[in-house]
């Protein structure tokens, strides 16, 4: 009877040790947020150019303002969104933008800031998290966490759905996949590269990847990536990057 009793103390410990040991989705993107500079995204200036415009973004006391600057051979394009809304300066003038346009400028500049600033931004109020599970990826450990968006603060896009790949040591987004319904709909599938530091803010480059087969699911995107039955479509590459941490 007393070593049934020690064996099942023992069993008791272990388990409870190993719901300790284990993550939340909410503690897992936690980490990684204070990983890839956390705080620092709070009261940061951040300039980089990407596929030949330029992008600012601007944070302090709650305040945000993102921008994207465009010239060509018709004048200069300024779209800007903050806590008020969004404008558009031509040649530095406001110009007026109907609703519609309004709706595909923002997502275009939220979207481009996003993925730019990741993983900034999965803690925001819209943000559904779910930890799908775990997987080992080119013989890497990570967790799978998926991303859905409240429409409500979801923005446009409040239907697309993501996957992160993190890694469980690192708390790195080494990977990520997505699945959007506009233009027709489809899914990508980015693999980071290039990763780096600038004044404590974690920043990558990526290789996007495709399939035709919009039924296929976003965790099985990763054995297929292994497997290379993923089509090839693009480098993104963030450029020219500079960061000012303000106090």
């Amino acid at each position: 009877m007393k070593y049934l009793i020690i064996l099942m103390a023992l069993i008791l410990t272990v388990s409870c040790q190993g719901k300790k040991d284990s993550l939340t989705a909410q503690e897992i993107i936690d980490k990684t947020i204070e990983n890839a500079g956390g705080s620092k995204y709070k009261n940061a200036r951040i300039e980089f150019k990407f596929r030949d415009h330029m992008y600012k973004s601007s944070r302090k006391r709650g305040e945000f303002q993102l921008e994207r600057s465009i010239t060509d051979s018709t004048g200069k394009y300024r779209d800007v969104i903050n806590n008020t809304g969004f404008q558009r300066f031509i040649n530095d003038t406001l110009a007026s933008v109907p609703d519609s346009m309004i709706v595909r400028y923002t997502s275009s500049v939220n979207s481009v800031h996003y993925f730019a600033h990741l993983p900034y931004g999965l803690n925001d109020r819209a943000v559904n998290k779910k930890l799908a599970g775990e997987t080992v990826l080119k013989g890497e450990p990570y967790y799978k966490i998926n991303i859905t968006f409240q429409q409500d603060g979801g923005g446009a896009d409040h239907h697309d759905e993501f996957m992160y790949w993190i890694h469980k040591e690192k708390f790195t987004i080494d990977y990520l996949a997505y699945k959007f319904l506009v233009n027709d709909g489809g899914i990508r599938f980015r693999a980071a590269f290039n990763p780096r530091e600038i004044e404590g803010i974690r920043f990558v480059d990526y290789m996007n990847y495709t399939t035709s087969n919009f039924n296929t699911k976003l965790e099985d995107l990763d054995e297929m990536y292994e497997q290379g039955k993923l089509e090839m479509l693009s480098t993104i590459q963030t450029e020219v990057i500079s960061v000012e941490v303000r106090k």
